[in-house]
């Protein structure tokens, strides 16, 4: 029985994806060639290649450019009480909604930015926020 499950497993995990993973490798290594990787330690891979997991929510804040508004407007400052108090995976939605991610790039951590900027609409209280997330702008009715 050992035998037969040792060996059903590394079909499975192994054989069976043999082909799709070389061609997939063989594709990735044309675009990404694998010397140039050996300079990053495997966590900081990772990160070059997922992007961040955590974020410092005070620097993000920090960061922010405004675009119609000023940073002591009613409505951001009223935007900002109500994202600090969101759990971290709200947090993350909004970071998902800005960006199309929910990770923030690994080369950007500290320098990561984006625009809040006033939707000119005719009545605010009729429209959600909305995002362009090509420039990481927030749109955010008065």
């Amino acid at each position: 029985r050992k035998e037969f499950v040792d060996l059903y497993v590394n079909y499975v995990l192994n054989e069976s994806i043999r082909k799709p993973f070389e061609d997939f490798m063989k594709g990735f290594l044309r675009g990404c060639p694998a010397r140039k990787w050996t300079m990053f330690l495997p966590v900081e891979l990772q990160v070059v290649l997922q992007g961040h997991t955590r974020c410092d929510w005070n620097l993000l804040q920090k960061n922010v450019k405004y675009s119609q508004y000023e940073r002591l407007d009613q409505t951001i400052r009223n935007f900002w009480t109500v994202f600090h108090k969101l759990p971290e995976e709200k947090k993350k939605m909004f970071i998902a909604f800005l960006t199309g991610s929910d990770r923030i790039p690994g080369y950007v951590v500290e320098h990561f930015t984006f625009t809040i900027a006033e939707a000119k609409v005719e009545n605010p209280d009729e429209f959600c926020p909305f995002a362009n997330t090509c420039h990481r702008v927030l749109f955010l009715p008065r």
